[in-house]
């Protein structure tokens, strides 16, 4: 017998009796379902199998060690990707969203190509279950669950579609899948989602990084054009945020390049970029660090042209204090639980701003083409107080140092000195004045948001070694004592 047919009867008998809660029908017919769609988008046997086998620990008294025992761990691992955290003893109707956001996060940070297809063929089988209810008896169908309120269900298999789109928006069953979603909440995608599409395929081998971030990395494709090529966390439809963002910006007359393209790079997506003989400024600062001074200038108004830039779109653009609150958060959780309440109420109270800030601001983003800058990588723009952007331009340049000297020299491409002189440089130009005692209280504030999210970079690993954690309670005390002396956060009047 082969693994297929054996993960067949064995979820035959074990899902024996039970019943599909919208339609009535033997439960069986759900699992069996997936398999047939996964056979339509793969012939690996152990991810069919998986698709047989998906909710034997979640709906039954099966174990994953059973499965992993019988099936092999890949199976296991797949099946574990697909099963719900239980809480027991609490309604499964008030532990819904808690159960979903949970499961996401693993459907998020997978890399494996199973994993995205075994989610795609369960949902899809369920939207077509929904659907098919949907259209006999309409919001009557929403009563029949857990979850009574749509606008969740819609979040929740939207949220599927966007995280397995990158590596599967060319399948039948992810067009299908859109499309009924389509259905029952007319407009969620734009119908081309649902037909054939084909992306220019594009290859960056032998091409050079000019730029590395946290969502990408930029690459100069010819002597015209650069491509931005997202990691494989971002989905469509973060690339298509960003272009908006990028033409929203430009409209309001700041020097953005505009992407006139979406491609393909590998399993991932590309923003092309026509940007002629252009380069960034931690290129030239490299090749002529005597001229530091002058491209802080440069970097300096860019920034105070986007800090007073004012915009009334609070749909497109979500309030930086957001991100501060977010710094916060994931440097403290779980620990230092009364330096987190005086910090997020120091963020509370900072004075509310209609003007944009970067969210990302560097040299690295930033090109000069004929000695105009142009900048890229907007996806975290918004409005609020500039010492956001400020910060970030502390922790790039001198930040890292106090972990990791080497750190700015791989990032910025500049040795330290050179990036100390960069950031000094700037805050004189961005301020307009040399008075010490000012540019020393504003940078106590970058400096400050600049540990933070040091030490939440830091508690991201799966892992803390000794270092890591004497590097924490490090930050942590600088963070304490920065708050302690300082009694706003930001710069804004």
């Amino acid at each position: 017998m082969d693994l297929l047919e054996e993960a067949i009867i064995y979820s035959t008998i074990m899902h024996q009796g039970k019943k599909r809660k919208i339609n009535n029908t033997p439960y069986i017919l759900h699992p069996l379902e997936v398999a047939q769609i996964l056979s339509s988008m793969t012939d690996d046997q152990e991810i069919i199998a998986a698709g047989v086998l998906h909710d034997i620990v979640e709906d039954t008294d099966g174990t994953l060690k059973e499965i992993k025992k019988r099936f092999g761990e890949r199976v296991a691992m797949l099946v574990n990707s697909e099963t719900e955290e239980q809480f027991p003893g609490e309604d499964r109707a008030s532990t819904w969203q808690k159960r979903k956001e949970l499961s996401l996060e693993m459907l998020k940070s997978s890399t494996d190509i199973g994993v995205k297809m075994l989610w795609l063929a369960d949902k899809l089988s369920n939207m077509r279950s929904l659907a098919g209810a949907y259209g006999e008896v309409g919001d009557k169908l929403w009563g029949m669950l857990h979850q009574k309120d749509p606008s969740f269900h819609l979040w929740y298999y939207k949220t599927i579609a966007e995280y397995v789109e990158m590596e599967l928006n060319k399948t039948g069953c992810y067009k299908e899948y859109v499309d009924r979603i389509n259905y029952i909440w007319p407009g969620t995608f734009d119908t081309s989602k649902t037909k054939y599409k084909e992306y220019r395929e594009i290859s960056v081998d032998g091409c050079k990084r000019i730029g590395k971030g946290a969502k990408g990395e930029v690459y100069r494709y010819d002597d015209e054009l650069i491509v931005k090529v997202y990691n494989e966390k971002n989905t469509y439809a973060d690339v298509e945020r960003e272009i908006s963002l990028a033409r929203t910006a430009f409209v309001l007359g700041l020097p953005t390049a505009i992407s006139f393209g979406i491609v393909s790079v590998g399993k991932g997506y590309g923003a092309m970029f026509e940007l002629i003989d252009a380069k960034t400024i931690s290129e030239l600062i490299s090749k002529d660090i005597g001229r530091v001074d002058y491209y802080a200038g440069i970097m300096a108004e860019l920034a105070l042209a986007i800090h007073t830039t004012h915009t009334d779109n609070d749909k497109l653009f979500p309030d930086a204090s957001i991100q501060l609150k977010n710094w916060v958060k994931r440097a403290f959780r779980d620990t230092d639980e009364e330096l987190k309440d005086s910090l997020l109420e120091k963020i509370e109270k900072m004075p509310a701003a209609d003007t944009l800030v970067h969210g990302d601001l560097h040299t690295g983003n930033v090109f000069l083409s004929n000695n105009e800058p142009m900048f890229i990588d907007v996806d975290r723009m918004s409005v609020g107080d500039p010492i956001l952007d400020i910060s970030s331009i502390y922790l790039f340049y001198i930040g890292y140092a106090i972990i990791d000297p080497d750190t700015i020299k791989e990032f910025m491409g500049i040795p330290l000195q050179t990036a100390e002189d960069f950031y000094y440089s700037f805050i004189k130009y961005y301020f307009k004045t040399d008075d010490k005692e000012m540019l020393s209280s504003v940078t106590a504030k970058a400096e400050l948001f600049a540990y933070i999210r040091l030490i939440g970079q830091i508690r991201k690993k799966k892992t803390l070694s000794d270092k890591d954690r004497a590097d924490i309670n490090m930050l942590t005390e600088k963070v304490r004592i920065i708050s302690d002396k300082i009694s706003g956060l930001g710069i804004l009047a």
